[in-house]
């Protein structure tokens, strides 16, 4: 159930099932239905819970020249309506806590109008449609979805847990107690970096958990490890515990940025305690192929069989989980999880062979079945879908990456094409994925909307075009206008996700998604595994989150303060170009004005929904 439509005269609503989430979106047959329009009113009935309005932040400047139910709040969506044609709700945002009911819930919708004297009317019950969806975690057959909630550089997290708001302790430590007072917020009300944890790694954190508390608690499985970053205190005491008994595996990156004698990094650090704690030293192994070991993959066996696995873009690690936008998909299907098991295997073999020459394991690896030949499961369980394991060879990297960019094209010449993505960095112009993505904005006959930590430049819709929008999720030191409240400035990635989403109401829906960067370098020197999955449900799903990520970004793009590029004494590596094009990104930024009430209000539902 991808989407539900319901229509009363000349208004349709459509709710798109998302993870824990729904995509409302509004429509009228014609612009004179839509005349005076003042926005929309949504009401929202849990399951055996009481209706309530959803909220607004945006009130109009004098609310007693509008229509105003005095016993609702003023930011209730029934005084100050939504100015917005796409509205995304997660409950326990502001109703319910943080632990919202799950089941069907009936949002009800009602377009609101101005008078003759610019006076919003009192809401119309007879103009309401209603619609009812399911909203839960995303679960069909045998695969779950899970979505880090991300979002710290946002009103929404500063005002959960205050302006100074910390994720680690101070000092560097590995294993910290997560349950000790992180800080206190402006309400005064204290929190725990636990508190902070639950709320920012949203549904990937509890699928994360979910599987690791599996293996724990039942002494009969046993499980392997591919990790890259490596760092989240309580997944680290799970690991520990899991040593002592003999019962994990795991293959720990070992690049540059992860191992150092002089300094031991945390992945330095947890493996010595494994080897001091475990009861097997041998069962950690530290490696990488050409460059990185860079899958994030958990894979559960019983009685030597493997029947579960857990993959996507999410690292095990404090930034990962809790500051990155990042997914995970969780099979729960043994044919799926073997075959990462033997993939494990093989890793594990040519890692082992070639402990000292990671270029020798590259080509050991490329060369095996696993990695010339995409796997395909017939499960009736799973989506269409197929699975391809690097590193590869330079003609299959190629194969690989073109076949998605000609994807991409194609949707150029589709009806009702589309192209939607998350992805890291767009930065290598060898890669044809990146290539297209770069230019797809430009394209007028495709709806296209993506960001990345570090495009070309910041693209918006504007006014009688098609054309598409492309912004960075690596915006500055960002000032936001009244009415809104300031944000954190985040360092480091905040768009990890790696994933595109094409032909969304078309034919045949894909994703491609998991721990690949979508790039030739790391197609041919990484340890990782791209989905290719065909099924609407699923591009539904990841198509919602792709459009809350650039619509909050877009927003803080347009108030980021350029950034001053710094001399370059020497000539400039790829730390260097990556500045300078952040320089670039911030200067294409629209100018500093304080919006509209119409713009505000734009804005900031734009930014809203998703938080």
């Amino acid at each position: 159930m991808a989407v539900v439509t319901a229509t009363k005269g000349s208004f349709t609503v459509k709710a798109y099932v998302g993870d824990n989430k729904t995509l409302l979106a509004f429509n009228f047959v014609s612009q004179a239905s839509a005349k005076n329009l003042a926005g929309f009113t949504i009401a929202c009935q849990p399951p055996g819970q009481p209706s309530y309005y959803l909220f607004n932040d945006l009130q109009f400047q004098t609310p007693s020249n509008h229509a105003q139910v005095s016993t609702a709040p003023a930011n209730s969506t029934i005084n100050a309506p939504i100015q917005k044609y796409r509205w995304t709700h997660v409950p326990g945002s502001t109703h319910q806590g943080l632990q919202p009911v799950t089941g069907a819930y009936i949002y009800s919708v009602t377009p609101r109008y101005f008078d003759a004297n610019q006076s919003m009317q009192p809401l119309d019950p007879s103009l309401t449609v209603p619609v009812t969806v399911p909203v839960g975690p995303f679960k069909k057959g045998s695969l779950a979805l899970g979505f880090t909630r991300g979002y710290m550089q946002s009103e929404a997290f500063a005002h959960h847990f205050g302006p100074q708001a910390s994720l680690q302790p101070t000092g560097h430590v590995l294993l910290y107690n997560t349950t000790q007072q992180a800080g206190t917020n402006a309400q005064g009300q204290s929190f725990t970096y636990a508190d902070e944890y639950l709320w920012m790694g949203s549904t990937a954190r509890v699928q994360v958990f979910k599987l690791l508390n599996e293996v724990l608690n039942d002494t009969t499985l046993h499980l392997d490890m591919f990790a890259y970053d490596l760092n989240e205190p309580d997944i680290l005491q799970i690991l520990l515990q899991l040593a002592k008994g003999g019962r994990v595996r795991i293959i720990l990156d070992n690049a540059a940025l992860h191992t150092n004698k002089a300094k031991p990094t945390p992945e330095d650090q947890f493996t010595a305690l494994f080897q001091q704690q475990g009861k097997n030293k041998g069962d950690i192994l530290r490696g990488s192929f050409g460059r990185y070991s860079h899958d994030k993959v958990l894979i559960v066996s019983k009685n030597g069989s493997a029947t579960q696995v857990l993959t996507g873009s999410t690292n095990f690690s404090v930034t990962g989980l809790y500051v990155n936008a990042n997914h995970v998909l969780v099979f729960n299907d043994a044919t799926v999880a073997q075959q990462y098991a033997k993939v494990f295997q093989q890793s594990w073999q040519v890692l082992t062979q070639f402990p000292k020459t990671s270029r020798q394991a590259a080509a050991a690896f490329a060369s095996t079945p696993l990695a010339t030949m995409p796997f395909k499961d017939q499960s009736p369980t799973v989506p269409k879908m197929s699975i391809t394991f690097s590193p590869h060879s330079a003609s299959d990297t190629n194969t690989i990456l073109s076949n998605i960019s000609a994807r991409i094209n194609a949707e150029a010449s589709a009806p009702r094409g589309s192209v939607l993505f998350a992805v890291m960095q767009l930065t290598n112009s060898q890669t044809p994925v990146y290539d297209e993505l770069n230019k797809i904005h430009a394209t007028q006959s495709i709806f296209s909307y993506g960001i990345s930590d570090a495009p070309e430049g910041t693209y918006l819709h504007t006014v009688g075009t098609k054309t598409g929008v492309l912004v960075t999720g690596k915006p500055g030191s960002v000032t936001l206008p009244p009415p809104f409240d300031q944000v954190h400035s985040i360092a480091g990635h905040e768009i990890h996700d790696k994933f595109v989403v094409c032909g969304l109401n078309g034919a045949d829906p894909v994703v491609y998604c998991g721990s690949s960067n979508l790039a030739t370098g790391g197609e041919e020197s990484n340890g990782d595994n791209l989905l290719e999955i065909h099924d609407a449900d699923v591009a539904t799903a990841f198509a919602i989150e792709a459009l809350l990520l650039v619509d909050h970004y877009a927003f803080l793009d347009r108030y980021a303060a350029p950034k001053k590029p710094k001399p370059a004494k020497t000539t400039p590596g790829k730390k260097t170009a990556a500045k300078k094009t952040s320089v670039k990104i911030a200067a294409k930024a629209p100018p500093k004005k304080t919006p509209t009430k119409k713009a505000q209000t734009k804005k900031k539902s734009a930014k809203k929904s998703r938080q």
